[in-house]
């Protein structure tokens, strides 16, 4: 009996060791990279052009249509009066009526271009604002307005960047082009998706594509003092469901034992108590990886060892609905409608239920599971809305495109560590994606706490004066270093 006691404490020893040496053997995967300390910006000047871009209310309809084409035309001249020199040496295409196209032309045409995305359009408002959210109030060392985060904060720093760049006398060496879809945030299929078309028949393949989606997070990763730059490498699928159930309608007064919203009450609580299975795979696990070696000694023993702590770390990560979404195929139910009067039993109630699907599953695998997780016949299932997209494909991390990113980042804002992410909404890049046979990146350094997460899509959008002459450097820096 000694003798089993001992093997197994030498066996406990041994395998202790392992975890520790695993993590000790962990090396940082940051770039090299010095400060940049010559591109400076005009903080006030830029935060005031983006504070005139946020008072045109370009918000985009369900049909790809903006609400009011005045203010889209509004926003189009004051872009061109607020940048001259832009407006002076790049050539500008309007596209599908309100999306705009730059294109700065390098020196040697044969190299592959640098492509920028961003977008004109917003999101409709509701209350609850502390200023007008179209007033581009500038106070506190904030710039407030819908569209601060998302995204004419994009827009504005590249034409920023490209001015200021201008002004200095530089010329880019590889062909630089600036596009800015009007209709995002209800799918990109109009603006987007006609831009991506134009360059696919002009034989654009890009050497960088980025867009819109990674942030630079304070506080985000426990136990990491360091702000991260995280920059999506993928970005998640994307499919609504509609749960309709039909029954005869009646008098309250004589009710059968379930009406026809009891029974899509019961679906829904069954589909919400069993989401689809998570798992650390892919962008995720990859940004783990990277993470690991900058983490305190106990987390990297955890990350440097997912093989055997995964099931720990995934219960971690479902305990957040930020980290919940890097880890599984997530479903929220966004709208339920049924009945018309109190003493009216319904003769319909549908429910719509909206799922982001995680790199590995599919649309084909989300009805599968609503279907077996709902079990109920009486229920009738159907897609919901004309946008619904697969997961992207990776973008690799040892590409030059991504080393680029990194550099340019860890030189503009020193300290930060940088890593690969997994983008849980959608954005315009996958239309280019498809048309242009480009992987792209996701990324504009804004940066955000955990509390200021739901200020994107919410109420009091805003973002730094300061952090937005970063994101001016970021993009000049950029074009520095790739179109040189």
């Amino acid at each position: 009996m000694k003798k089993i006691l001992a093997g197994l404490a030498a066996a406990l020893v041994l395998f202790v060791a392992v975890l520790l040496a695993r993590a000790s053997m962990l090396r940082s995967r940051q770039v090299a990279a010095r400060p940049v300390a010559d591109l400076p910006v005009d903080v006030r000047g830029a935060a005031e052009h983006l504070a005139g871009a946020l008072r045109f209310r370009t918000v985009a309809r369900p049909d790809g249509l903006p609400a009011e084409p005045a203010e889209m035309a509004g926003l189009d001249r004051y872009l061109d009066a607020t940048f001259p020199r832009v407006h002076t040496a790049l050539s500008r295409e309007v596209v599908a009526d309100y999306s705009l196209l730059y294109t700065w032309r390098g020196a040697d045409p044969a190299l592959p271009p640098l492509l920028l995305l961003s977008h004109l359009d917003v999101v409709p408002v509701e209350g609850g604002w502390s200023v007008p959210p179209f007033s581009g109030c500038i106070a506190d060392g904030w710039i407030w307005g819908r569209g601060a985060l998302d995204d004419k904060m994009g827009v504005v720093g590249a034409l920023e960047a490209v001015e200021l760049l201008l002004a200095r006398g530089y010329r880019p060496r590889r062909t630089v082009l600036l596009a800015f879809g009007h209709d995002e945030e209800v799918g990109g299929h109009r603006g987007a998706a006609a831009v991506a078309e134009l360059l696919r028949r002009r034989g654009v393949k890009p050497e960088l594509l980025l867009d819109e989606g990674g942030i630079v997070g304070a506080g985000l990763i426990q136990g990491l003092a360091a702000p991260v730059a995280f920059v999506a490498t993928a970005e998640k699928g994307y499919v609504s469901l509609a749960l309709t159930v039909r029954a005869p309608a009646g008098h309250s007064s004589m009710p059968p034992p379930q009406t026809a919203i009891g029974i899509l009450a019961a679906a829904l609580a069954r589909l919400e108590s069993h989401p689809m299975p998570a798992r650390i795979a892919g962008p995720t696990a990859e940004s783990f990886a990277t993470l690991a070696p900058e983490m305190p000694f106990g987390a990297r023993v955890l990350l440097g060892n997912l093989w055997l702590f995964e099931p720990l770390a995934v219960r971690v990560l479902e305990a957040a609905p930020a980290s919940n979404a890097t880890i599984r195929t997530t479903g929220a139910i966004t709208v339920i409608q049924g009945g018309v009067k109190d003493n009216v039993l319904p003769s319909e109630a549908r429910a719509v239920v909206n799922f982001r699907i995680l790199p590995g599953d599919s649309i084909a695998g989300v009805e599968a599971h609503v279907r077996s997780t709902i079990a109920e016949r009486r229920i009738q299932l159907s897609r919901y809305g004309t946008t619904a997209t697969e997961p992207s494909a990776a973008s690799p991390t040892a590409a030059p495109a991504f080393q680029l990113l990194a550099r340019t980042i860890r030189e503009v804002l020193p300290g930060v560590v940088v890593t690969p992410n997994l983008l849980s909404g959608a954005t315009d890049s996958r239309h280019y994606a498809a048309a242009l046979g480009a992987l792209p990146y996701r990324f504009v350094p804004m940066r955000l706490a955990a509390a200021d997460l739901a200020r994107i899509h919410g109420t009091d959008e805003r973002l730094g004066v300061a952090n937005f002459a970063e994101i001016v450097r970021f993009y000049a820096q950029l074009l520095r270093n790739g179109a040189s």
